[in-house]
């Protein structure tokens, strides 16, 4: 493989990218000659050509042309072109040894370069094979295939195809084979998700796994900056390619290929209210509706009480507005009862930091292997997008736990690499993880250690009549009601109810819809009375306080914890949380 250097600081520096130093490296040790490249292959992959300079080639030729110098024999082949050459030399030459190998007469030379992998390899292993030679320079023979799960797809050995069955077999037996490490063949899988491929093959030790990663700030910047030299890039007053760049995390070079020259064409500069809308598009299509993008108006200064918490959070906000990411915890966990705000809690914080949040959807699907090839999709994109935050509501019937069966280990195969990724350090301050739960004793404790939700707060009811006239004229700012002067607190007095968050927004909202039958604009006391007396609280009790106890029991800080729990003795608050879970909860 031809070494890429340039000359800087009086040494030859290699400047790959370092998937590319990585593949590399695996091949100049000679121990291996299967690899399975996965990821961001079908975009344009950066080359630095001199030093913040870069030329872009899409996977095959950049393989081909900057890593073998399109020398020696460089072959492709995916299900629909079937075998094709970077050369037409190479080809010429393929075909007219492989002429020989043919045994039968009638021997049908479409199948040479057929795109059915059990009448073509055959044949391009008996040509790599043939030549291999005893000369100090070994001919260098690759063979990229691409599209690579359509053979070897995941699943059940009992449920794969012949042809799928045969190209298994061919790869493992390739992969070990001495004649093909010592005769210098190389064959290259490509595929977007590595949990697409049979794992059979990703698992064997004789193959090497490499992820091609999303393009970063720096990458991102160069293409803009190569569109804009050519005359080809309109970005809209004080808009600059670094600015751009910084704000198209999570973007591919194809996107913003896509997007610059439909900018070009239409003679629309590209702003920035147009690029973020765009770039909330793309992800989550590229993302197959797996991430929404969370878009709130609101910040922390809209949350009534919680101050505790909320101190908490813009500490954190604080933090990543001066950089600092290094001191935010990986995650936090975030419990309380139904209806004490945690998730607009959560949106309010993400209006505070000014990164972008996203939330979870399902991804898991009833068909064996694309639970995870959607989960695999799903955080290579929050890589991409770093920095970012990512909200799991429900998070303890979303995540499940190792322990599930009745689905073929998916869901202990999905827990486990959603576990990993959210303990990779690398990710600290990067991915901030929200995992929003009423319930967070059903939790497992692999997710709420330290090293992944490290951060455990809590939210409950307003206790006192002051704290429910606080989240009062919150929820009225909120939802933007003309409230005529009247004391709310004297109705708080004669309607003592424990009111969580989202009963009281629902009272406020029969009081305007009362207003609204009389054909005012404004509330008035009458209103907030009669909604107000009418109002009955919901009738489950024992669930509720069995999540106030089991949220008191995941607190890490007394000062979250509501006073009339704060003397509570932890033996006490266990032995009720079990007797609770005794009346038929869980």
């Amino acid at each position: 493989m031809s070494d890429q250097y340039i000359y800087r600081n009086d040494e030859y520096i290699k400047i790959l990218p370092i998937w590319a130093q990585e593949l590399a490296n695996k091949y100049g040790s000679k121990t291996a000659n299967l690899y399975i490249l996965h990821g961001n292959i079908r975009d344009f992959l950066p080359h630095e050509v001199k030093e913040g300079e870069f030329i872009f080639k899409r996977m095959q030729d950049y393989i081909s042309e900057i890593l073998f110098g399109n020398q020696d024999i460089i072959a492709y082949y995916d299900c629909s072109s079937g075998v094709t050459f970077c050369e037409h030399q190479m080809e010429d030459d393929y075909l007219a040894a492989v002429k020989k190998f043919a045994k039968a007469a009638d021997t049908d030379e479409n199948d040479f370069v057929s795109n059915a992998p059990e009448k073509c390899f055959p044949y391009i292993e008996k040509y790599f094979l043939s030549r291999i030679t005893e000369d100090k320079r070994v001919l260098r023979k690759v063979f990229i295939i691409d599209f690579a799960e359509h053979i070897v797809p995941a699943g059940d050995l009992i449920r794969l195809s012949d042809v799928n069955s045969y190209c298994m077999v061919t790869f493992n037996r390739w992969a070990t084979d001495p004649k093909f490490i010592k005769g210098d063949i190389s064959i290259i899988l490509l595929t977007e998700n590595l949990a697409d491929i049979s794992s059979r093959l990703t698992g064997s030790p004789s193959t090497v796994k490499i992820n091609v990663p999303f393009p970063d700030k720096k990458v991102r910047e160069s293409y803009l900056q190569s569109r804009e030299r050519k005359g080809k890039l309109l970005l809209d007053r004080g808009l600059t390619c670094e600015r751009l760049a910084s704000i198209t995390s999570g973007l591919n070079l194809m996107n913003l290929n896509r997007l610059t020259a439909e900018s070009y064409e239409d003679n629309r500069p590209l702003s920035l209210e147009l690029m973020r809308k765009k770039k909330k598009e793309i992800i989550e299509n590229e993302a197959g509706g797996l991430l929404e993008f969370m878009e709130t108006s609101f910040n922390l200064s809209n949350v009534s009480g919680h101050d505790f918490v909320k101190k908490r959070f813009k500490n954190a906000a604080k933090a990543i507005k001066m950089g600092r990411r290094d001191v935010l915890p990986m995650g936090y966990l975030i419990a309380g009862p139904v209806g004490t705000g945690k998730s607009f809690m959560v949106s309010a914080f993400a209006g505070e930091i000014g990164i972008p949040m996203v939330k979870f959807r399902n991804f898991r699907t009833k068909w064996q292997g694309e639970t995870e090839s959607n989960l695999e999709k799903v955080l290579n994109i929050l890589v991409a997008m770093s920095p970012v935050a990512v909200m799991i509501d429900e998070a303890d019937a979303f995540l499940g736990n190792r322990a599930q069966e009745g689905d073929s280990g998916t869901s202990n195969r999905v827990f486990a690499q959603i576990a990993s990724f959210m303990g990779n350090t690398e990710y600290r301050g990067k991915i901030i993880w929200f995992l929003i739960t009423c319930r967070p004793d059903l939790i497992p404790i692999d997710l709420k250690r330290q090293g992944r939700a490290e951060e455990h707060l809590a939210l409950f009811y307003p206790e006192s009549n002051k704290d429910k006239e606080d989240l009062f004229k919150t929820l009225v700012r909120k939802l933007d009601l003309d409230i005529r002067n009247f004391s709310i607190s004297d109705l708080f007095k004669k309607y003592n109810y424990e009111y969580s968050g989202a009963d009281l927004e629902a009272v406020l909202v029969r009081a305007k819809l009362l207003a609204a039958m009389d054909n005012r604009v404004y509330v008035k006391r009458e209103d907030m009375e009669e909604a107000m007396g009418d109002f009955v609280p919901a009738a489950y009790p024992y669930e509720v306080e069995l999540q106030n106890l089991v949220a008191v029991l995941e607190c890490t800080s007394k000062e979250m914890i509501p006073t009339r729990f704060q003397k509570m003795p932890r033996s006490k608050i266990i032995s009720s949380i079990q007797e609770l879970k005794s009346l038929g909860n869980r």
